[in-house]
């Protein structure tokens, strides 16, 4: 379902894209590649590119991420190939500072403690949120498996996505047919 019409006109000033892509490896890992491009629709000055025109990426950095079956952060590469000022794509090195970190609860705290304000770049930090989640969608399929096999067997489980939104409340439908020994509702 779409946005609703607006009810007032309106002009188009920036379009910011962020696509995040999760992709198998051939050695049991899985990357989770994200990239966002801001764009104007003007002409504006900047004074280390010059003009930028409208459709030209004022910003336009990625972020590959490398990670294991347990969400545990292999490595982590960071590009910018479009940013405001020729300074930008000097802190990108930074990035790799990530590497041993698990996206599991924690991860965006642990990520700002170590690229957020100064030591880092904030669009390419806004990128890391996304990815995650692109990860745990990634893998989604493989690890939801795995705690149904458990969960079938009578093995104690704690899939990460209990209580992670109204659908997966211990109290629900969703979580009393898909996970029954964790259903906390009325039996």
């Amino acid at each position: 379902m779409p946005l609703p019409a607006p009810t007032i006109d309106r002009e188009l000033l920036h379009t910011r894209t962020i696509t995040c892509e999760g992709y198998e490896r051939e050695d049991g890992r899985w990357d989770i590649d994200g990239w966002m491009t801001d764009i104007k629709t003007y002409e504006f000055k900047n004074r280390d590119r010059g003009s930028i025109t409208p459709g030209e990426p004022i910003h336009g950095m990625g972020l590959r991420m490398t990670v294991d079956l347990n969400l545990n952060i292999h490595d982590m590469v960071a590009v910018t190939d479009f940013s405001p000022y020729r300074i930008c794509p000097n802190i990108t090195p930074n990035f790799t500072k990530l590497t041993g970190l698990n996206l599991s609860k924690g991860f965006m705290r642990a990520a700002r403690e170590i690229v957020g304000g100064i030591n880092g770049c904030v669009h390419l930090f806004d990128l890391l949120g996304p990815m995650a989640t692109t990860a745990y969608q990634t893998l989604d399929e493989i690890r939801y498996e795995a705690f149904a096999k458990k969960e079938r067997r009578g093995e104690p489980v704690k899939p990460f996505f209990v209580n992670s939104c109204h659908a997966w409340a211990t109290d629900g439908d969703v979580l009393k047919r898909e996970f029954p020994s964790l259903y906390t509702g009325e039996k």
